[in-house]
């Protein structure tokens, strides 16, 4: 028979008066560390819509949904899905608002009975281009650029009109492109490409070759 160590007495001994090592856990609630990095959660104000956090989520846990039509008018879904992140931070480091619009949290225990469950989302309204109606970019993320250039805003019909949109100060472009030629749709929000067609001969637009 083999005798227990003096050293395995003691650890008995001392669980006996002191406790186990372990929490209490499910019994009672466990309180994980300060520096624990549990789920990452978008806040809904702070978060610009921007896809940063997407580009750069190694797992591929952050995904978005852009929603053109509906009552509720044009909007991006940010959809972050819990089973499959692994708390790795990135999105947070990368953030453009300062790491604000997805934090880590001391959140850990996730555990489900269906899977389509574990996921949040948040939804930003979204900008779109007046001539085609494809997506840009939510408007907070269009603001957020605006206040990073200053007075270099003025160099984008886009953003400068998004600040006055903001103001109160223009009305939104029925849509479409005009029929006067290039012209007016230079003074629109519009997307990069219709931007760039908009840059070149109404001619060329119109499918006929320029001389």
């Amino acid at each position: 028979m083999k005798y227990p160590k003096v050293r395995e007495i003691r650890e008995a001994v001392r669980v006996v008066f002191a406790g186990p090592y372990t929490s209490a856990f499910p019994a009672a609630p466990h309180t994980p560390p300060a520096a624990f990095r549990g789920q990452p959660v978008f806040d809904a104000e702070a978060c610009l819509g921007c896809l940063a956090c997407e580009a750069v989520c190694p797992a591929g846990a952050i995904a978005h949904e852009d929603v053109l039509e509906g009552d509720r008018g044009p909007r991006r879904i940010m959809i972050h899905y819990t089973d499959t992140c692994i708390f790795c931070g990135e999105c947070e480091a990368h953030c453009i608002a300062g790491g604000r619009g997805i934090r880590l949290t001391n959140a850990w225990d996730l555990a489900c009975f269906e899977r389509r469950t574990a996921r949040e989302s948040i939804e930003k309204p979204l900008a779109c281009c007046e001539c085609c109606g494809a997506a840009i970019a939510t408007w907070d993320h269009l603001r957020w650029l605006a206040s990073r250039l200053g007075e270099l805003t003025y160099a984008s019909p886009t953003l400068y009109l998004a600040q006055l949109r903001e103001l109160g100060l223009v009305d939104a472009y029925p849509g479409g492109p005009t029929k006067e030629g290039w012209r007016p749709d230079r003074f629109k929000i519009l997307c990069a490409r219709c931007r760039r067609e908009t840059a070149l001969d109404h001619d060329t637009r119109a499918g006929r070759s320029s001389p």
